[in-house]
């Protein structure tokens, strides 16, 4: 599902480059959990921008649901990207749309019979809590429920690969508790799930396969 070898990621141009990874190898099987850890300014974020295709390697090798990134063409990409579910850090709600479209976008982008969109956005908001806030935009919507809302956008359509950034920094406890259980039945399920966050509690409650990060290097992978 997921290879990295020697991977290397920097921006910028020649002589003012910052390189954010460095010789990054790991691999994920098919239905695999990951816990993404390290300090802030470790690149975590960068690794899952990389995994969500927003970005290329600029060294190294990167394998991604059976496909070598670095040689697909990029009208590729965004077929690829659909396969993919990411919780992002800072939300990226459409605010001109309710919580309910905002779900929905996903299915419809996927062509998906808008019965079937209904029956399944609906459920997913409701599953987070959030069955009477589904014509509500994001300005309504506290923190924690705009982070519900992106959960639930992530994970609509199945995806192959799921991603998530801090999903559970706005979440209180027993939110955060419900997400777990959504990422674990969604992992039962066939899903492969790689979740950075500095929760320490979270990740000693919910054991599983680890990769540290600490400036741009991977420093453990157990």
């Amino acid at each position: 599902m997921v290879r990295l070898d020697g991977v290397g990621l920097e921006f910028g141009q020649a002589g003012t480059t910052n390189r954010v990874l460095q010789a990054v190898s790991f691999s994920v099987a098919e239905g695999g959990f990951r816990w993404l850890l390290g300090p802030s300014g470790a690149g975590k974020t960068s690794l899952l921008r990389l995994l969500h295709l927003a970005v290329r390697p600029t060294e190294g090798r990167l394998t991604l649901l059976d496909q070598d990134i670095g040689a697909a063409a990029r009208s590729r990409l965004p077929v690829l990207r659909r396969r993919i579910g990411m919780v992002f850090q800072d939300f990226r709600l459409l605010p001109h749309l309710s919580a309910f479209d905002n779900v929905a976008l996903p299915l419809r982008l996927a062509g998906r019979p808008e019965g079937q969109v209904r029956v399944d956005a609906v459920e997913l908001l409701s599953w987070v809590g959030l069955s009477r806030k589904l014509q509500s935009r994001p300005a309504e919507l506290s923190g924690g429920e705009q982070q519900r809302v992106a959960i639930a956008r992530a994970v609509v359509a199945r995806p192959l690969l799921l991603l998530a950034d801090e999903p559970t920094g706005n979440l209180d406890d027993l939110q955060a508790e419900r997400l777990m259980q959504l990422l674990h039945e969604m992992n039962r399920l066939g899903t492969t799930v790689v979740v950075a966050t500095h929760n320490a509690a979270l990740v000693s409650r919910h054991p599983a396969h680890t990769l540290r990060l600490l400036d741009g290097r991977l420093v453990r992978d157990d």
